[in-house]
């Protein structure tokens, strides 16, 4: 196994070894993702993840069925080659032999798994923007579990009681996004409309609220909705409960046709026309700074 590794990884790219570790860290992406936030066109893209799935062994795909007949595009997750790659460039201990299968099997049967992908592919979004706007970066690209561990947000020079602290809030990805001179670190609630009532959204601002009390980073939620009428709903949801904490909120890119890097957020308590991204407010009190 070691000679099959040596091999395979004399012939990836640097753009590879970064989808291997997207893999690595956020389970699955769809290939129209993968082809939006790596390559310069569907073709290609489909053409390299061909190669590394039946060529290289490093990625398997598997293609659900529409409940209404046809089936979804190839969905991509490592293969036991893929994990093992990743744990050699990260240093970590080679995996058992069985972890990829193991991952794939709940991958494939999880019920939540639309809701996985439209995380991810708000990422990918963000990225693809990114690979064609110089000048914009997605910096950092946390899952949700990574969130949830204890210090998860501590910086070194933070003292113990950061450093202990085990979020309460449980956001569904954590990202930096950077664009210039701005740079503007941000939570990621994805909505499919499942939630109801709508208050169970605003009950999750505590949360955040307590990780600012307790980091001194005032970091936006952004919530990303299925549709403008629940987007309309929560903003009135939101001055009922009186919400000071930045919160901005967005409709799907599948129905509104905007990047989530681009002018669709509308920050709550803000009258003015929808903002960028890169413009909504962040801070950090222990330096009284804030962008």
């Amino acid at each position: 196994m070691p000679d099959q590794l040596l091999r395979v990884q004399a012939q990836l790219t640097d753009r590879d070894l970064v989808l291997l570790g997207w893999l690595a860290d956020h389970g699955v992406l769809t290939s129209f993702q993968i082809a939006e936030a790596l390559y310069p066109s569907v073709d290609y893209a489909q053409e390299r993840l061909r190669a590394l799935a039946q060529k290289l062994g490093v990625v398997d795909r598997f293609r659900p069925q529409k409940p209404d007949g046809g089936s979804y595009p190839y969905h991509y997750v490592l293969a036991q080659l893929g994990v093992e790659v990743v744990a050699a460039q990260r240093g970590d201990d080679l995996p058992r032999k069985d972890q990829a299968r193991k991952r794939r099997w709940h991958l494939t049967r999880r019920a939540n798994l639309p809701h996985l992908l439209g995380v991810n592919g708000f990422f990918t979004a963000l990225a693809g923007h990114a690979r064609t706007h110089p000048g914009s970066e997605l910096v950092r690209w946390w899952p949700a579990g990574r969130c949830q561990q204890m210090g998860a947000f501590a910086e070194p020079d933070d003292d113990v009681t950061v450093r202990i602290y085990q979020p309460r809030s449980r956001p569904d990805g954590h990202g930096i996004w950077a664009d210039g001179h701005r740079r503007v670190p941000f939570f990621l609630e994805y909505d499919l409309g499942t939630e109801r009532p709508l208050s169970r959204l605003v009950d999750k601002i505590d949360g955040y609220r307590e990780l600012a009390h307790v980091t001194g980073r005032i970091w936006p939620v952004l919530f990303w909705l299925h549709s403008p009428a629940r987007e309309r709903h929560l903003h009135q949801e939101l001055a009922a409960a009186g919400t000071i904490y930045p919160v901005a909120t967005a409709v799907h890119a599948e129905v509104t046709g905007i990047n989530p890097a681009e002018a669709g957020w509308w920050l709550h308590r803000h009258h003015g026309a929808p903002m960028r991204l890169a413009d909504l407010p962040s801070a950090d009190s222990r330096t009284e700074q804030a962008t």
